[in-house]
């Protein structure tokens, strides 16, 4: 097991993380920093909670509308023009990221 330091929002954490895992989990965190950052820069410091809220909002609904399209994808009813192909890859790297986040959110909580 290994441990890594990442910073969101100004602040560090400690995580654990399998061995190996190390450069994933800390491209991870800085999407999700992106994703704070981008609401700090809209409403400001709104509290930690509410921007770790917030970011976790905008990632579930992307990964929702890539499950969505995958299961279009999947039925043949994708629109027109649409790459069904890379939107079923994409929504599976990003069922992979949502596991592999709970995972480390399940971590977190309990170091």
């Amino acid at each position: 097991m290994a441990a890594i330091a990442v910073t969101i929002n100004g602040r560090p954490f400690s995580l654990a993380c399998d061995d190996g895992e190390e450069a994933r989990i800390r491209r991870l965190a800085q999407y999700v920093e992106r994703k704070i950052a981008a609401f700090v820069e809209r409403v400001g410091q709104i509290g930690e909670a509410r921007l770790i809220l917030l970011a976790a909002l905008v990632i579930a609904d992307e990964l929702a509308e890539a499950n969505a399209r995958l299961d279009a994808a999947a039925a043949g009813t994708a629109p027109p023009g649409d790459n069904g192909a890379a939107a079923g890859r994409a929504a599976e790297s990003l069922v992979g990221l949502a596991q592999r986040l709970e995972a480390i959110a399940a971590r977190f909580e309990s170091a």
